[in-house]
């Protein structure tokens, strides 16, 4: 089993909550309400700055320049390209400065301190452990609505494209190798580390679905 398989295997009920999740098969369908999509979209735009900071952090703390080459490209399409389609749904949405810039909800909160741990522990397998969680389990649910209905508006069916299809495949199957390659030479105690910061990374995405599921508005 890879390093990646049994650290899921450790929260696996968690794991799937979170790649099966109603928000993500309402979001897919179109039937998701415009509000909870606005608050998800405000909420997780505050997640930007951080992951760009722990994606670099990681990058320069990679064994080889070979092994940074697909963060750094990552990198540019997380400024580029997903930068931009939130502005683009900012604007589509009708969304206000007050509602594209409210108060940090809590589940948010959590995820951005879990980021910052991680790019201030100096560990490269601990930075890892956050982001395969960020971008494996958006994989796992985004894959499964790739033949989504043409008629979807583009602040959803854009969010599905952004996680799914052969390059961001290859960007999860790169964020996992590099954790599986690291495994066998961490300590247990580092292991452990790694399999605590996973779990957390995995519950933090579970609370946040959960959060804006709930939402009523985007204030």
């Amino acid at each position: 089993m890879l390093a990646t398989e049994y650290l899921r295997s450790q929260c696996q009920a968690e794991w799937d909550q979170v790649t099966d999740h109603v928000f993500c098969r309402e979001l897919a369908d179109g039937s998701l309400p415009e509000a909870k999509m606005q608050w998800y979209l405000a909420q997780d735009y505050k997640f930007v700055d951080g992951f760009v900071r722990l994606l670099a952090t990681a990058i320069a703390h990679a064994p080889t320049l070979a092994d940074s080459v697909p963060a750094a490209q990552f990198l540019a399409l997380i400024t580029g390209a997903e930068n931009n389609y939130f502005l683009r749904s900012f604007d589509a949405l009708s969304m206000s400065e007050t509602a594209k810039n409210p108060p940090t909800a809590p589940p948010t909160l959590a995820f951005q301190q879990l980021m910052h741990r991680a790019r201030t522990s100096g560990r490269y397998e601990i930075m890892l452990a956050v982001l395969v969680v960020a971008e494996w389990s958006y994989l796992t649910w985004a894959q499964r609505y790739v033949n989504y209905h043409q008629s979807l508006p583009f602040w959803f069916s854009e969010w599905i494209d952004l996680h799914s299809g052969a390059g961001f495949q290859g960007v999860v199957d790169y964020l996992r190798s590099q954790l599986d390659q690291v495994w066998d030479q961490l300590s247990v105690a580092e292991q452990v580390a790694v399999t605590t910061t996973f779990t957390q990374a995995v519950q933090c995405e579970k609370d946040f679905f959960n959060a804006a599921y709930a939402a009523q508005s985007f204030s």
